[in-house]
C-alpha cells in the first residue's frame, strides 16, 4: 500500500469493483482516507487466508510472484496484476513504453519532453515516480503516455501491449530477485510480448542480448558504434537516421548534456511517434538531465563534485566512469544484489585515482580491487564520511564523482535519498570555505 497500491486500489474503486487495501504493515501512509473511499482495508495480517474471496488481485512491483499467496491465487485461478497491467486495461490512449538496465529513467524523461513539445497531453508515469493508475481516468484517447517500465513490473503483465516499446540495453541486475539472467531477459522482452505487427520495438544493437532479441512487429535498432541500414546511429557524433525511407541528420551529440546512447533511443522512440525531425533536435539540446544521473553539483576549490547516485549497477557505473573527462575520486559500494564488480573495478586503471567504498558490499569491493591489482581503495562508515575523506584526496582539477555500483537500500530509502545527502554533505564542505573566500576578499 504505497503510492502506487493506493493509486491501484483508488482506480479500481472508482471503475465499481469492490476494494480490500492489504499490507503486513500495520501503519500506512494514506493520502486518501479509506473508509471515505469506500475501501476496505486488511492490514497488519497475511494475505494468504483471504485470497479465494477475490476475482483479481492487484499486487505491488516489490513482491516476488513465488510467494505461497501469489500461488495459492494461482492454483485457484485468480488472475494476478500489476499495476501497471490493471492502468493498460484502462487505458484509452497509446502508450510509449521504456525499458533497459540503464539508462531508462533519462530517456523516458527526454521522450517525455519532447513529445509533450509536439503533443502537449503527453503524460509521464510509471517507475519513473508517479503510477500510471494515478492518471488513467483523467486520460482521453488525445493523450500520449510515455512510461519507465521496470523487470518487478513486468513480471505481472498479461495483455500490455504499448504503441511503440523499447528494450534499450540488458546487463546483470536485480540477480537478487530474478536469479537468472535467462529470467531477468524473459521479463524486460515482456514488454514487447503482446505487441501486433504495426507496432514498434526499439533496440539496442551495441547490446548483444538486446539486439538478438526478435519481436513480433517492426524493430528499430540504435547504435553509437555501427552505421545502420535501417535505424539510428552515429556518425561522427552526429545523430542520423535511415527509417521510413528516409536519410536524416537530427543533432550533434557533443552539444548535449546526456551520453549519445540515451540521445539516440530517445530519436528512435520519437520518430516512431510520428515527431518531426525539427522538434527532436530541438529538445534534445535543451534537455538539462536527470537528477541523480551523472548530475553537476558544484565546483570547491577547483574540485568539480557530481551525483551518479541512479548508477545502481556497475554497467551504469562505468557509463559514468566514461562520461568524466578528469580524474576521479570515486564513491562505490552499497546494498548486495548478488551482483560481481570486476568489469567495473578493471575500467579504473588511468581513469579513477582513488576509490572510496562503503555499505554491505564494500569487502566484496575491496577483494575485487586486490584481484584486479587495483591498490587505491579506503573503506568508510557513512556517506558523510566518503564525501569529507574524497575532498581531502581530490585536488585541483580533479572530480568527485558517487557512483556507486550498487542499490542504495543498505543505508538509504532509495538512490533520490543518497544523491541529495550526497549534494547536502558537498555543499556543507563548501560554505566555510565560501566564507573564508568571502573574508578574504572583504580584507
Amino acid at each position: 500500500m504505497a503510492r502506487s497500491g493506493q493509486s491501484a486500489a483508488r482506480l479500481l474503486k472508482s471503475r465499481g469493483a469492490v476494494v480490500t487495501a492489504q499490507d503486513l504493515r500495520e501503519e500506512i501512509t494514506w493520502v486518501f482516507i479509506p473508509e471515505e473511499e469506500g475501501i476496505t482495508t486488511y492490514l497488519g495480517k497475511n494475505p494468504d487466508e483471504i485470497i479465494d474471496g477475490f476475482d483479481l488481485i492487484v499486487i505491488s512491483p516489490g513482491i516476488p510472484c513465488d510467494l505461497p499467496f501469489v500461488e495459492k491465487a494461482n492454483s485457484l485461478g485468480i488472475p494476478v496484476w500489476g499495476e501497471i497491467e490493471l492502468a493498460y486495461r484502462c487505458c484509452p490512449c497509446p502508450i510509449i513504453a521504456i525499458t533497459g538496465t540503464n539508462g531508462k529513467t533519462t530517456v523516458t524523461t527526454l521522450v517525455g519532453e519532447i513529445l509533450h513539445k509536439h503533443n502537449r497531453q503527453t503524460v509521464i508515469v510509471g517507475n519513473i515516480g508517479t503510477p500510471f493508475s494515478e492518471h488513467v481516468d483523467s486520460l482521453t484517447p488525445g493523450n500520449l503516455v510515455v512510461a519507465e517500465i521496470s523487470s518487478f513490473q513486468l513480471e505481472t503483465v498479461h495483455q500490455f501491449a504499448p504503441w511503440v516499446s523499447a528494450v534499450l540495453n540488458l546487463t546483470p541486475d536485480h540477480l537478487d530477485r530474478h536469479k537468472t539472467m535467462e529470467t531477468y531477459q524473459h521479463m524486460k522482452e515482456r514488454i514487447f510480448e503482446q505487441q501486433s505487427p504495426e507496432n514498434y520495438a526499439i533496440l539496442g544493437y551495441d547490446n548483444q542480448a538486446t539486439r538478438e532479441m526478435r519481436p513480433s512487429c517492426n524493430v528499430v535498432y540504435f547504435s553509437a558504434k555501427k552505421e545502420l541500414e535501417n535505424g539510428v546511429f552515429l556518425d561522427g557524433g552526429i545523430i542520423r537516421a535511415r527509417l521510413f525511407g528516409k536519410d536524416v541528420t537530427i543533432a550533434d551529440t557533443r552539444q548535449m548534456r546526456i551520453l549519445p546512447e540515451n540521445a539516440l533511443a530517445a530519436t528512435a522512440l520519437c520518430l516512431c511517434a510520428n515527431v518531426p525531425p525539427e522538434d527532436i533536435a530541438e529538445g534534445l539540446l535543451a534537455f538539462k538531465g536527470v537528477s541523480h544521473r551523472i548530475e553537476y553539483v558544484t565546483t570547491i576549490n577547483g574540485v568539480e563534485f557530481y551525483n551518479d547516485s541512479k548508477a545502481t549497477n556497475t554497467d551504469s557505473a562505468i557509463k559514468g566512469i566514461e562520461a568524466m573527462n578528469r580524474p576521479i575520486i570515486l564513491i562505490g559500494g552499497g546494498y548486495d544484489k548478488e551482483a560481481t564488480f570486476g568489469d567495473w573495478v578493471r575500467y579504473f586503471n588511468g581513469k579513477v585515482k582513488h576509490l572510496i567504498v562503503l555499505g554491505e558490499v564494500a569487502e566484496q569491493i575491496i577483494e575485487t580491487c586486490r584481484a584486479y591489482g587495483y591498490a587505491h581503495y579506503d573503506r568508510v562508515n557513512s556517506l558523510r564520511d566518503a564525501v569529507e575523506l574524497a575532498f581531502s584526496k581530490a585536488e585541483l582539477g580533479d572530480c568527485v564523482l558517487l557512483s556507486p555500483a550498487c542499490a542504495s537500500w543498505d543505508m538509504f530509502d532509495n538512490f533520490e535519498q543518497r544523491g541529495s545527502l550526497f549534494k547536502q554533505f558537498v555543499f556543507e564542505i563548501g560554505e566555510p570555505l565560501i566564507h573564508m573566500t568571502r573574508a578574504n576578499d572583504l580584507s
